[in-house]
């Protein structure tokens, strides 16, 4: 669970990247889970795009997935979503306590 400093910390590491993966109309499939699995394990922090047709919330498709592939929602903006997951083997980005 993250902090609200932790939290604040990510968003603005978020601000700057661009979504480098998108949901659409099939919505949430394992092919896009396994793929952004592998974006977090690359990078620990991901943005996702929600295209229009899917119909989709962006709250609450990001807590669905956060909890799918174990990670921790940050935050929705518009159509647009940011998940963390902490690579436990190699550690990119050190949190604030």
């Amino acid at each position: 669970m993250l902090t609200g400093k932790q939290r604040a910390y990510l968003k603005s590491i978020a601000n700057g990247l661009k979504p480098i993966t998108q949901i659409g109309k099939e919505g949430i499939t394992e092919a896009f889970l396994k793929q952004l699995d592998d974006a977090l394990r690359a990078r620990e922090i991901v943005k996702v795009n929600i295209l229009e047709n899917s119909g989709l919330d962006a709250k609450e498709t990001a807590n669905e997935v956060a909890r799918l592939v174990r990670g921790e929602f940050v935050q929705a903006i518009g159509s647009k979503f940011t998940i963390y997951k902490k690579n436990i083997e190699k550690p990119i980005i050190e949190l604030p306590k």
